[in-house]
């Protein structure tokens, strides 16, 4: 249940209604938009239904939410969420945000190296694991928070935004403290443990799509961290797993559109992922910022074939100079900007 406020309610008339949420056994979720304020209730509902909020000083109107992820639904919210970020960046606003660099943090040189490039190109997030989840336990597993320090480092010297991969309820803290948004990747969609630790943490965050998850599964997982305190949340589609082998995964452009559509929360592409092939990530990225995405995520690295991890699926830096050439032009056709 939603309750909408009128645009002349008081901070004491919103207070008003919390407590006696709080008194019923409900949390309260409080969104603030430009025009209206709206509160949403987590928990056994039914014991609103026997109060009437519609007489409540404040209260315009009041809404039943029928999608499950009640918080991260149109319903509850009806603007787009902007996330704002270090250096004057934002994830959701008429800007797409591009995510670059590579797959793996191997070292301080090389990151300053392709941090430079990717920043001088247009990109405005510098991406770096430290905690590498592979299928092989026999493959470079990242540098662990050496490879943190590297990526804090060297966003403060460009002036970057950083992003890493956290895998572990036990890394959240440690995560934070470096980096300004914390990933959680495609294999732990449905590691609910994580997501209410990360939940709890005022650190922005990017949620990948399970390889098998469904988009209403998608969200629930996002609801999970709406639901432990953190708003501050954008959605990654990265290639879901079909019987296609012809590329390492199918980007689904359809779930760009269905996730704006049904959620606020902004809604990132990873073609790198998506693919698995270099060839084939321009076009993903094209076609992400057509379907109206908010931002990309790409894989870029100075010598692919040398890189410890995912080499084939990373674009050499004039090859991303390409790509950015022309999604620009794409972007500024359907009425963004990147």
């Amino acid at each position: 249940m939603i309750v909408i406020l009128r645009s002349d309610a008081t901070e004491a008339q919103i207070q008003h209604i919390v407590n006696r949420a709080t008194k019923l056994g409900l949390k309260s979720n409080i969104s603030r938009g430009v025009e209206r304020t709206v509160i949403g209730f987590i928990g056994p509902e039914d014991a609103l239904r026997v109060i009437p909020l519609e007489v409540f000083p404040g209260v315009e109107q009041v809404m039943q939410v029928l999608a499950p992820y009640r918080l991260v639904s149109r319903e509850f919210k009806k603007q787009d969420t902007v996330i704002k970020l270090p250096y004057h960046t934002a994830v959701g606003g008429k800007k797409i945000v591009v995510m670059a660099g590579p797959c793996s943090v191997e070292g301080y040189d090389s990151l300053l190296s392709i941090a430079k490039k990717v920043k001088g190109l247009g990109a405005t997030i510098l991406r770096g694991g430290a905690f590498k989840p592979r299928t092989s336990p026999y493959d470079f597993q990242g540098l662990g928070e050496e490879g943190l320090q590297i990526l804090q480092r060297v966003g403060k010297e460009v002036g970057i935004c950083t992003i890493s991969e956290v895998m572990d309820t036990r890394q959240v803290e440690l995560v934070a403290r470096y980096v300004d948004i914390l990933q959680i990747g495609a294999r732990n969609v449905q590691n609910f443990s994580l997501l209410k630790e990360v939940g709890t943490s005022k650190k922005p965050v990017m949620l990948k799509r399970g390889m098998s998850a469904t988009i209403k599964e998608w969200l629930m997982s996002a609801e999970y961290l709406l639901a432990n305190g953190n708003f501050e949340v954008m959605l990654c589609e990265r290639g879901i797993r079909t019987f296609e082998t012809a590329t390492r995964n199918t980007l689904d452009i359809n779930a760009v559109a269905v996730a704006r559509r049904l959620s606020h929360l902004p809604v990132i592409v990873d073609p790198s992922h998506g693919t698995g092939s270099w060839e084939y990530v321009a076009a993903g990225a094209r076609a992400g910022v057509a379907a109206g995405c908010d931002g990309l995520m790409i894989e870029v690295h100075e010598n692919p074939e040398e890189a410890l991890s995912d080499g084939a699926q990373s674009l050499m830096p004039d090859k991303f100079e390409e790509l950015m050439t022309v999604c620009k032009r794409i972007a500024q056709a359907v009425g963004r900007e990147v």
